[in-house]
């Protein structure tokens, strides 16, 4: 019996020390907006920013543009992984110059783009002592929006000859395909 006290009062005596260590890195931060709500998927691209100031509307604009940069860089590297793999797959005589075209329209498309986000969520905080504002911002935009959008600017660019038009064509509509699998309704 006694074995089983001095047991028992070691395990308890090592928990109580466990739980006051912290992790080499420090203690894990939950911050607001995380989860698959938040997260890009097959339909959607989505980003959150955050933003800290001692101003309010400061603190709001650093998060809204966190969030704004963070979706133009994941539409524009989809898109240019799309279009390195559509073009490898079709050689043609002069595909630099078609996916140099493509890759200034993507940017083009991912300026103008930024318009057609929605807001998700947003939440404001304040310290305890009114000294810092911190605010998250949650957007989004439907892949299969973004994709029409694209393919009426190729049709509009008066740049692209019509070889280019029709090659940047295919690669959003393959692209639109696969988003419409994953379901209109859903």
């Amino acid at each position: 019996m006694k074995s089983f006290k001095l047991i028992f009062s070691v395990i308890a005596i090592t928990s109580l020390m466990a739980c006051g260590k912290t992790s080499p890195m420090g203690e894990k931060v939950k911050e607001p907006f995380t989860g698959s709500k938040y997260e890009s998927s097959g339909r959607f691209f989505r980003a959150v920013g955050k933003g800290d100031s001692s101003d309010e509307n400061i603190a709001k604009n650093k998060a809204d543009l966190q969030a704004k940069k963070e979706l133009a860089q994941q539409v524009e590297t989809r898109m240019k992984v799309v279009t390195d793999q559509y073009l490898a797959e079709n050689e043609t005589t002069s595909g630099s110059e078609i996916n140099d075209k493509f890759q200034s329209l993507i940017r083009e498309v991912t300026n103008t783009t930024i318009a057609d986000l929605r807001k998700i969520d947003e939440v404001k905080y304040l310290t305890p002592d009114g000294s810092k504002y911190t605010v998250y911002i949650a957007y989004e935009i439907h892949k299969r929006d973004m994709y029409r959008f694209m393919k009426r600017q190729a049709k509009l660019d008066t740049k692209l000859t019509e070889a280019q038009r029709k090659v940047v064509e295919e690669i959003i509509d393959e692209e639109l395909k696969k988003v419409e699998a994953l379901g209109e309704g859903q």
